[in-house]
């Protein structure tokens, strides 16, 4: 049992003048506020990395809604103007002119329908995708 003693007398002492002598204690302070500084700095960058995102997805939904409400704008004066109230009336009422003649046409065909819409389709799939060092580099430098 004294060894045991002996050796944990010895084990004690060596930590208290080994180890934990005031360089040590200072160096390992150090050390952890620097862990401790740069783990900080990364999540700041991180979550302003986060809202800046955020405030671009927002910025576009307003201008994207912007353009729709001006649109929807243009279409209202344009369905108010005399114009196309004419239009209408001729369309709808089967109203002519004097020496104007009505022609029928059919119903275009489900081709004629969705041309238009498989060009949208490819220029969408169009889009540049960014590689996250891109990405990072366009965030540090707008």
């Amino acid at each position: 049992m004294s060894n045991f003693s002996a050796r944990f007398r010895r084990f004690k002492y060596r930590l208290r003048h080994d180890f934990f002598t005031i360089e040590n204690v200072v160096l390992i302070l150090a050390i952890v506020l620097c862990l401790n500084w740069t783990y900080r700095s990364i999540e700041a960058m991180s979550r302003n990395w986060e809202l800046s995102q955020k405030l671009n997805t927002a910025e576009k939904t307003l201008e994207l809604r912007k353009i729709e409400i001006e649109t929807e704008e243009l279409e209202n004066a344009y369905l108010a103007s005399d114009e196309y109230q004419e239009l209408a009336a001729r369309k709808f009422a089967n109203k002519q002119l004097d020496g104007e003649k009505m022609v029928y046409m059919p119903e275009n065909s489900e081709r004629a329908k969705t041309k238009h819409n498989n060009e949208v389709a490819s220029i969408s799939e169009e889009k540049k995708e960014y590689s996250n060092f891109e990405q990072w580099m366009m965030y540090l430098w707008p």
